[in-house]
């Protein structure tokens, strides 16, 4: 009985392996880009500003558009270009100044080297969600930190509140020790997880999304917060407003579900 379980799991992993190798033969076939110390600045950039850019257009369109006001946290608010282009230029600026350097060190010290198997749909789903909840509860323990210690606040947090209310572009708008802080959670979760390639992109694609989904400024019915079970335990966290008592209130109450989180998908991994 243990014998057959043992072969039919094997070939449930082997299926859910092939509906993701053509995929992973395809991203092979840019291997030399993959590899290339360039890649990962260009895919966070693009990735990042791609899923801002609706939002930019949402924001233009809002005060044409009445329908829009509905769903934004601000009805009233709109960003300037004088509010969206430093954020933009921060962005571009740390990551050329700061995020390349890493990533060209690491290519020269650890080459990576791109395996010839996709991973199992089973695992690329589980690694993914276990770098979310833990990204999560990573980040609430710091995002609590720098709300309640002033100097820590002050000196690496501050900036990323500078604009007092949310916009899509203003996600990324931080510190250099906050985005090394931040980048430095994601690392240890995918060595710590050793993540497929595969997976670390998912994560990393599936994370800009909801970063840069909280801070747009919009609550629409089909949010993620609102389609996923007990919510992302982000929303309430990235809305810029103010740092008012409301705000620090409602941190704990919201992300420390994302223990519990951990606890039973842990257990179901398990079973």
């Amino acid at each position: 009985m243990n014998s057959y379980n043992r072969s039919e799991l094997h070939v449930l992993c082997s299926s859910g392996q092939l509906l993701l190798q053509p995929l992973w033969d395809r991203l092979r076939t840019w291997e030399a880009l993959m590899q290339s110390p360039f890649f990962p600045v260009f895919f966070s950039i693009t990735t990042y500003v791609g899923f801002c850019l609706p939002f930019v257009v949402l924001d233009v369109l809002c005060p044409w558009v009445p329908a829009l006001r509905r769903y934004k946290i601000h009805p009233d608010f709109s960003p300037s270009a004088r509010q969206l282009l430093p954020c933009l230029g921060q962005t571009l600026f740390q990551h050329v100044v700061f995020v390349f350097p890493m990533t060209l060190l690491h290519w020269a010290v650890s080459p990576a080297l791109l395996p010839v198997e996709a991973p199992a749909l089973s695992q690329l789903v589980c690694h993914v969600v276990l770098c979310l909840l833990l990204f999560d509860t990573e980040f609430f323990v710091w995002h609590l930190l720098h709300h309640r210690v002033p100097w820590l606040y002050r000196t690496f947090h501050k900036m990323h509140h500078q604009n007092s209310s949310p916009f899509a572009l203003a996600t990324q708008y931080m510190s250099v020790g906050e985005l090394f802080s931040l980048g430095f959670f994601d690392m240890v979760n995918i060595l710590l997880l050793r993540c497929h390639p595969l997976t670390t992109l998912t994560f990393h694609v599936v994370n800009i999304w909801l970063s840069v989904e909280d801070h747009s400024g919009y609550d629409f019915p089909w949010s993620t917060h609102r389609l996923v079970p007990f919510g992302t335990g982000r929303k309430v966290l990235e809305v810029c407003d103010s740092h008012s008592d409301r705000e620090l209130k409602e941190i704990p109450e919201t992300s420390m579900l994302n223990f519990l989180h951990i606890y039973l998908f842990l257990q179901a991994v398990k079973r």
